[in-house]
């Protein structure tokens, strides 16, 4: 039986509207992450991510660089969001991130998006850095579904997220696609000022994992819905590596899908630090791996 993914059923309920109505209403004083700027994006006003009413995009296009699952024959069909609320320094998309490479698009054009990216055959629509524009893609989704989109929806998130910006997205989101990027508060606010990144991801991945569960594979295998987990590691175990595992094994599943990165290197300012202003070793790369299996965890997506 095909997966008919969640949105659309949102859709046919009525669900999606009562989001969508619930999301731009934040906007007026928004809340939408744990910076809780509460600026007026409506009137054009703008907090940390730079953005007000309208979404920016940098690009869209099948992705072959995402993981297995999501990837399949035909690509991921992503769509980079501009501008993004956690701002690391050494972001390995800076000019997207933090210079804000793109342009503004309505509704209209992101469902336009989304329809082309189906259209070429992509097995899923991947939001990347979606947190800041949740209302946009709600709606968006709306114009798309009435238009046939059908493929699962994916929330490529950088893991600094709102328990309740979550909630708006309960039946909504097929596939959450977190990042956990550090253990330590201390660390978090060096690299992203956000002393409480830590906090925030463990209550993300809790409540991703209630709402859509293990990662679900089909038998052409693609992903239809569930939590993705990735990790990026740091140099110097700076990611704390090792606690993150053990959290994801015993507090998420130990079938958590999870994906070690190991692509670190030195972008936007991370050359200022003496501490990551290098590419991570292979070293590292395979302590960090073993310290997934050493937690326990059974899905493990290596990328050396």
């Amino acid at each position: 039986m095909r997966y008919v993914p969640r949105y659309v059923r949102a859709y046919e309920t009525g669900l999606l509207d009562e989001k969508i109505a619930e999301a731009y209403a934040i906007l007026e004083k928004c809340t939408l992450c744990p910076r809780e700027c509460k600026v007026n994006r409506l009137k054009g006003e703008r907090g940390i991510c730079k953005t007000g009413e309208l979404a920016r995009v940098s690009s869209y296009f099948p992705h072959f660089g995402e993981e297995a699952p999501l990837v399949g024959q035909y690509g991921s069909g992503t769509i980079f969001i501009s501008y993004c609320s956690l701002l690391c320094i050494y972001c390995q998309n800076y000019e997207v991130s933090h210079l804000g490479e793109g342009k503004e698009v309505s509704c209209e054009e992101m469902a336009q998006m989304m329809l082309s990216l189906q259209y070429q055959g992509c097995h899923n629509i991947n939001i990347v850095t979606p947190t800041h524009v949740v209302p946009q893609i709600l709606q968006a989704l709306k114009l798309a579904v009435e238009r046939g989109l059908s493929v699962p929806l994916v929330y490529n998130t950088s893991g600094y997220e709102k328990i309740e910006t979550l909630k708006l997205l309960d039946g909504i989101v097929d596939i959450y696609m977190p990042d956990f990027k550090y253990w330590e508060p201390k660390v978090a606010e060096k690299y992203s000022k956000s002393p409480d990144y830590p906090q925030r991801a463990k209550e993300a991945l809790k409540e991703m994992h209630r709402q859509v569960g293990d990662l679900h594979i089909n038998e052409m295998s693609l992903a239809e819905y569930g939590l993705l987990v990735r990790h990026l590691v740091l140099p110097h175990g700076l990611a704390g590596t090792k606690e993150v595992m053990e959290f994801i094994a015993k507090e998420i599943s130990p079938y958590t899908y999870v994906n070690i990165m190991a692509q670190y290197r030195p972008c936007g300012e991370a050359y200022k630090d003496p501490l990551i202003n290098r590419p991570i070793t292979m070293e590292e790369y395979e302590e960090a791996i073993q310290a997934a299996i050493k937690a326990g965890l059974k899905r493990l997506h290596r990328q050396i």
